[in-house]
């Protein structure tokens, strides 16, 4: 939890979370609005961005007890219609507020942020590249490259608001040793470019892999979307 710790201590309150569809965004977001109230004193204010799938979305949780206290935006879709969520400028502007953004998977989605991007508080903003080596275009560094590219120029974030972070995830029955080989591959894939600050593992193999993996890096996940007949 190093990053986070980090991140609030530099006045973050903006939080974007954007990455190919399926590596894990979602997920990773709910769990960060989870830290984020349970450390700051702010009100935290989850959107669900995602134009781009119908299943496994942050706004799944909007009636959940999980998730009292944080407020989720979201917009209704019919079928795959484009929607935008409203409200976001003002509450990036709130310094009372955290607010933490689940950005669609691909360039179509991250268009979506572009004009809340403009006059964004650069100093407020902590934006997350999810990286996850079991997922198509992450193997590889020019696959890496050329995704973040196009979704840098819609969404007029820059490289250097980026901070890659790793969810080497591959389903619901990932292993702890697909965890550490999908976390080194990635690490010796983008290493000799940027680091990764934060590295997302299932709370419940977290505490085994700190001996295979920077454990300061360390996210420990709870995983909130999954199938319906796994949740009983």
């Amino acid at each position: 939890m190093q990053f986070m710790k980090e991140a609030l201590e530099a006045g973050k309150t903006n939080f974007i979370l954007i990455g190919e569809a399926g590596c894990g965004k979602s997920e990773i977001s709910l769990n960060l609005a989870k830290y984020l109230a349970k450390n700051t004193d702010k009100a935290v204010h989850l959107f669900d961005m995602d134009m781009t799938k119908p299943l496994f979305r942050s706004r799944d949780m909007f009636d959940s007890d999980e998730f009292e206290g944080i407020t989720i935006h979201y917009e209704e879709q019919f079928f795959d219609a484009p929607t935008v969520v409203g409200g976001v400028r003002k509450l990036m502007a709130d310094p009372n507020a955290i607010v933490v953004m689940d950005v669609g998977g691909d360039d179509i989605g991250a268009r979506a942020i572009g004009g809340f991007m403009m006059g964004a508080d650069r100093k407020s903003l902590c934006a997350m590249y999810v990286l996850n080596y079991y997922r198509p275009f992450c193997q590889d560094i020019d696959h890496i490259d050329k995704f973040l590219s196009e979704i840098l120029a819609v969404s007029h974030l820059s490289i250097e608001d980026i901070h890659f972070i790793d969810n080497p995830n591959a389903g619901i029955t990932t292993t702890i040793d697909e965890i550490v080989d999908g976390a080194n591959k990635m690490d010796a894939l983008i290493s000799e470019y940027r680091d990764i600050e934060m590295l997302c593992v299932f709370e419940g193999f977290a505490q085994s892999v700190k001996n295979k993996l920077p454990k300061e890096k360390i996210m420990p996940i709870h995983l909130y979307l999954t199938y319906e007949w796994l949740k009983a």
